[in-house]
């Protein structure tokens, strides 16, 4: 299995300096990042190292999810996965202190306890859900 490289370049001190980061194995982008606004409610242009948790977990799972369907007999039609990553603060440090992943699905031959089965195992089995085992992730998923 390949290995895949981001990369950031930061100028500055944390709370007056901002950095790129750079998704560097697919060259799709390079995006601005800052503390501030990385505390901030509002995201303002910039993506955080949250967001970016947020984005490879909702498509790790998503493919995990769709994997686990089809181990169940059932089959995907559609996925909507969106992952909640919360920076709060923990023993006075910035801590990322919860996931929540949400999906909702269009499946054939599965119902909603089969769907739900599987979307468990998909949380369990993700390669990021592993990744990530030391935060609390929950799961809200159903059937559309």
């Amino acid at each position: 299995m390949p290995t895949r490289t981001a990369r950031t370049a930061w100028n500055g001190t944390l709370q007056e300096g901002s950095g790129q980061v750079e998704l560097s194995s697919s060259k799709v982008g390079t995006y601005e990042v800052s503390f501030p606004k990385r505390a901030a409610d509002e995201a303002d242009g910039t993506t955080s190292p949250e967001e970016l948790i947020a984005a490879a977990h909702s498509a790790c799972y998503a493919m995990a999810l769709s994997a686990e369907i089809g181990k169940a007999g059932g089959t995907p039609q559609a996925l909507e996965v969106s992952a909640d990553v919360t920076l709060g603060q923990k023993d006075g440090a910035p801590t990322i202190t919860g996931i929540t992943l949400t999906v909702r699905g269009e499946v054939e031959g599965l119902d909603a306890a089969g769907f739900d089965e599987a979307a468990q195992a998909a949380k369990v089995g993700c390669p990021v859900s592993k990744a990530l085992a030391g935060v609390d992730i929950t799961l809200d998923a159903s059937l559309d």
